[in-house]
């Protein structure tokens, strides 16, 4: 039978190709967004795909009772729900004292609590099921925050802090709903060219930069495995394991102009004040987007360390056996 999947963020970006890739597998797609020409075309293009069948849903995730109707229409609908991924986010690209309150409480009302809403409203049935797959794309952010996106890394943080308190939830009560966490690099999706911005020039995701594609297969290979975590790419790790070895070092590192705030702009000289952003708005309401952005030429389409991750009883049996074989050639020089 088909999974029933939903998808919160399936408009463009990483939810657009998450989309995608539980299209080509035949699944029940319902797809949640703000954006109305950004979810007609992700249904089209699911239904070319391959999906069995697909609902559109244009409802803002900091909507707690809508995003509760949505998982009560598709799993009285389908007879369940068998993964749910929250992907949808905005952000404010700007020095934490230019950011105004209510730009602070929007993108914590859409990432993080547009978060907890589509995992309370997805565990209403899973849990009653005693299955299912809850996946949350998270980024090297939940851990280490960077200058200029305060309220984007405040609300991948309290995500991380969520997870980590229902999980062990979860454990205790027995219940085999499994809950997720996606670690991203940077990603190249169309949220750099509709964030709100306050820079000089364009926003970009600090290089390497990774298609959406890739995040794609970690988020499939994680929902069907039900591990806690995978960290995409290279980078998430060094990020994470850099910020544990010496946070101080990485303080002063991006605090660095080149570092810290010129990588995260391109040479495009914008203007601020005529800027159209998605905070407030969908930035596909009219337009579609779909899932990339505007970096295609300098974004890697495979990772290595995600291979190597979602494939660790080979690597680990490569590596001892390597280890072996080193050992046994050195006993044998002493010899």
């Amino acid at each position: 039978m088909s999974q029933v999947v939903v998808i919160a963020g399936a408009s463009a970006g990483i939810g657009r190709a998450v989309t995608a890739a539980y299209a080509a597998r035949g699944a029940k797609l319902a797809l949640i967004a703000r954006g109305r020409a950004g979810l007609e075309g992700a249904s089209l293009e699911a239904r070319a795909a391959g999906a069995a069948d697909v609902r559109t849903f244009q409802v803002d995730v900091s909507d707690a009772e809508a995003v509760q109707r949505v998982a009560d229409e598709v799993a009285g609908e389908w007879g369940g729900i068998d993964v749910w991924i929250n992907d949808a986010m905005v952000s404010v690209f700007a020095p934490a004292w230019e950011i105004t309150p209510s730009e602070y409480r929007r993108v914590t009302e859409v990432n993080y609590l547009g978060t907890v809403y589509g995992t309370l409203a997805a565990l209403s049935h899973m849990r009653r099921a005693g299955h299912g797959a809850i996946v949350q794309i998270g980024s090297a952010l939940a851990y280490r925050g960077i200058p200029l996106q305060a309220p984007y890394c405040a609300s991948k943080h309290a995500i991380q802090g969520f997870n980590d308190s229902l999980r062990a939830e979860l454990l205790h009560d027995g219940n085999r709903v499994k809950l997720s966490m996606v670690q991203l690099p940077a990603v190249n999706t169309p949220q750099f060219s509709w964030v709100r911005t306050r820079l000089p020039r364009h926003p970009q995701p600090v290089p390497p930069i990774y298609q959406p594609e890739v995040v794609a297969r970690a988020v499939l290979w994680i929902a069907d495995h039900g591990k806690r975590e995978i960290n995409v790419g290279g980078p998430t790790l060094k990020t994470r394991l850099g910020n544990i070895a010496a946070p101080g070092f990485l303080d002063r590192l991006l605090s660095s102009d080149k570092r810290g705030y010129q990588g995260q702009q391109t040479a495009e000289k914008i203007d601020p004040a005529t800027w159209v952003d998605n905070l407030d708005k969908p930035g596909d309401e009219e337009r579609d987007h779909g899932a990339h952005g505007v970096f295609d030429d300098q974004s890697r389409t495979s990772s290595f360390a995600l291979w190597a991750a979602m494939h660790k009883p080979l690597v680990t049996g490569v590596v001892g056996a390597g280890l072996g074989l080193a050992s046994a050639a050195l006993l044998n020089r002493r010899r």
